[in-house]
């Protein structure tokens, strides 16, 4: 029972960052980080993402234009770039990390220790790439909220605000987060079942016990 459920547990820990992980690459990529609505042309709404500037129109549909410059990026976009990127591979290898640890694999099924610390390390890769798609995100996040409230600009200039990546990326960390706590718990909490072939020490030595015996007696 206590297999089945450690098992459980790593699958479910295991699901869950894979799903944070293709939902970071799919926030990184997205143009909605922010929207933004013309009031004189209610027709036309523009969006931006880390990597290009959109316009959605009814009649022409959905135009973008990458930025020109990376250093001509606000700070914000500019570090949310590479968090997303570190994001994307340090989940990456957690993926790998962790799948080796796994109770279900049968290879290096003797070898315990190893397999948990496999574990473990795979739940703190997940746990830092969680945290470098939330750093970004919330950044952006507290940006836009800033830049809307500003009173020094004009009410006539329009805002931006929450795109659907941000909420997207907000579900995609603590995914991460809560696949590598599963995990991380799954590998510290509970007991590792033995490999085939293997006794526990007590076992041994009692079987052990009566066999001496026996070659005793016959040698007397």
């Amino acid at each position: 029972m206590a297999f089945v459920f450690r098992t459980v547990a790593q699958l479910a820990g295991m699901s869950l960052s894979l799903l944070g992980w293709v939902l970071a690459c799919l926030t990184n990529y997205l143009p909605y980080w922010k929207n933004l609505n013309l009031e004189l042309n209610e027709m036309e709404i523009w969006t931006q993402g880390l990597w290009q500037v959109c316009v959605v129109q009814e009649e022409v549909g959905m135009e973008c234009k990458d930025f020109d410059s990376f250093l001509a990026l606000p700070v914000e976009l500019r570090v949310s770039r590479v968090l997303m990127f570190l994001s994307h591979g340090l989940g990456l290898l957690g993926l790998l990390v962790s799948g080796s640890g796994l109770d279900c694999l049968r290879v290096g099924e003797r070898q315990r220790e190893r397999k948990k610390r496999l574990l473990i390390l795979g739940g703190v890769l997940f746990w830092t790439a969680g945290v470098g798609v939330l750093v970004p995100v919330s950044w952006v996040a507290h940006v836009t909220v800033q830049e809307f409230w500003d009173e020094t600009l004009p009410e006539v200039v329009p805002r931006w605000e929450f795109g659907e990546a941000l909420f997207l990326g907000w579900f995609a960390g603590f995914s991460l987060l809560l696949g590598g706590c599963l995990v991380t718990w799954a590998a510290c909490c509970t007991q590792a079942p033995l490999a085939a072939g293997q006794f526990p020490a007590a076992e041994t030595q009692y079987l052990r016990h009566p066999l001496e015996m026996k070659n005793t007696r016959l040698t007397v």
